[in-house]
């Protein structure tokens, strides 16, 4: 069960530039990363479905009442991203977003939910229009709802 005490001993996603981008939003304490060229990330822990450590990355997100909007695009790559396999797991999520860090427990959108959620997603990042074209697999939309109230 990640909470949001695990994003400081999380391990860093795999990849170079998410880990360092993520390194320096948290030593920041959330002022800088949240925000370049108008599109804004969140740092997402989630606990290992087989190891039980504690993982972070960053996402670019939306909301939508009072709850955060991320998509499990993995670039179009044919197979989910792990942090979406590892929510599916156990939804409890630890987030910081900008400088506000909550426990946060993880969902993914329903079908109705979907159409108007992709939309504002692609608003923020078009490019998710194009991940989608190279996969044949329904990229999740996941929702985080803050165990401590809305945003």
């Amino acid at each position: 069960m990640a909470i949001a005490e695990d994003l400081d001993r999380a391990t860093d996603s795999q990849w170079d530039w998410v880990a360092e981008h993520t390194r320096t939003y948290l030593a920041s304490g959330g002022t800088e990363g949240h925000e370049s060229n108008g599109v804004r990330t969140l740092v997402l822990a989630t606990t290992g479905r087989r190891t039980g450590t504690p993982r972070r990355t960053c996402l670019i997100y939306g909301t939508s009442g009072g709850e955060y909007v991320v998509v499990a695009s993995k670039g179009g790559a044919e197979e989910d991203p792990a942090w979406f396999m590892n929510l599916e797991a156990d939804p409890s999520v630890g987030v910081q977003v900008g400088t506000r860090r909550f426990t946060a427990r993880a969902r993914v959108a329903s079908s109705a939910e979907c159409a108007p959620l992709w939309a504002q997603m692609v608003n923020i990042f078009p490019l998710y229009d194009d991940y989608a074209q190279k996969t044949d697999r329904e990229i999740p939309i996941v929702l985080l709802t803050p165990l401590d109230g809305p945003h």
